[in-house]
């Protein structure tokens, strides 16, 4: 991840390739992208959040990554949606709610996003935030199949031999 942050600011010219592993680097990094994410510019507060979370040269920061997320999310990043139900479904850094998460992960999957998708397939099936239904979960890891996620193929296949 940390090498998702040097090559976009290497591409908008904020680092140098050789000033990337340079304390102060990292700093003028974190600030110029900050900057970025404070204008608005959606995948940057995506990859910002993405650091607070991870704590890739940042310390983790789950109500900054939140902060973050949403700012995104709002915006439409699906990858960011994603993450915020990822969020609620495990509690980092806000009460665990299978509800919220499930909001979340729908508006990801919309959008097409396997791993949403997949996530949904697996409150179905643990009924978590709904009512367990097997035949629910192998439809959504079949989207996630569709959309190329290889677990979502893996469980779709496993929930056939089963009957579902």
């Amino acid at each position: 991840m940390k090498h998702l942050f040097v090559a976009l600011a290497i591409a908008a010219g904020m680092l140098l390739p050789t000033e990337v592993y340079c304390t102060s680097s990292a700093s003028r990094l974190i600030s110029a992208t900050r900057k970025l994410a404070e204008q608005g510019n959606a995948k940057v507060q995506f990859y910002l959040g993405e650091a607070y979370c991870y704590g890739i040269i940042v310390r983790q920061d789950y109500n900054e990554a939140m902060k973050w997320f949403k700012l995104a999310a709002t915006q439409g990043i699906a990858q960011a949606q994603h993450n915020i139900g990822v969020m609620y479904s495990s509690g980092k850094g806000v009460r665990q709610d299978y509800n919220e998460a499930m909001k979340w992960f729908k508006l990801a999957a919309a959008q097409g996003y396997a791993l949403a998708q997949y996530n949904i397939g697996v409150m179905y099936d643990n009924g978590k935030g709904v009512r367990q239904n097997k035949q629910l979960a192998k439809e959504w890891f079949g989207k996630a199949c569709d959309n190329g996620l290889q677990m979502g193929c893996d469980n779709y296949r496993i929930f056939n031999e089963q009957g579902y």
